[in-house]
């Protein structure tokens, strides 16, 4: 499937982290650009949003991150999705230092969005890894 109004993302956030006006930017602006969002709330664990992306049958998957435990929490994500053969790509965003980066994409996030990422760069990485994710399968 590429990157069109009926793709599904899932917006969450996993672990003790309650900043949700970023993530609530971001749905909304997912949203405005014709994807369906379903936003999972606060305090999430990777099996209630693995379970949740498996329910909603979702395209790609969003994860806000500012509680600095994401090199944790976004690999375990990424376990817990592939455990129960969900291949939706992960996009991790927030405040992830930039030597971080690399290691959450060798743990099987697809892309890193950091603090300050305009609207349109949003959209574009969220097409562009679901084009990327479409292109595999």
């Amino acid at each position: 499937m590429s990157a069109s109004s009926a793709s599904r993302v899932l917006i969450g956030k996993v672990g003790l982290d309650g900043h949700d006006r970023g993530v609530k930017v971001v749905a909304r602006i997912l949203r405005d650009a014709g994807f369906e969002v379903i936003y999972t709330g606060l305090f999430q664990t990777p099996a209630t949003i693995a379970a949740a992306a498996v329910d909603e049958d979702v395209d790609l998957v969003g994860l806000s991150m500012l509680s600095g435990a994401h090199m944790t929490l976004a690999p375990a994500v990424v376990a817990e999705l592939r455990a129960r053969g969900c291949n939706a790509p992960v996009v991790v965003g927030g405040i992830i230092p930039a030597q971080h980066i690399q290691r959450l994409k060798d743990a099987g996030v697809a892309a890193v969005l950091t603090p300050g990422a305009p609207a349109d760069q949003v959209v574009a990485v969220v097409r562009q890894v679901l084009d990327d994710a479409a292109a595999l399968h």
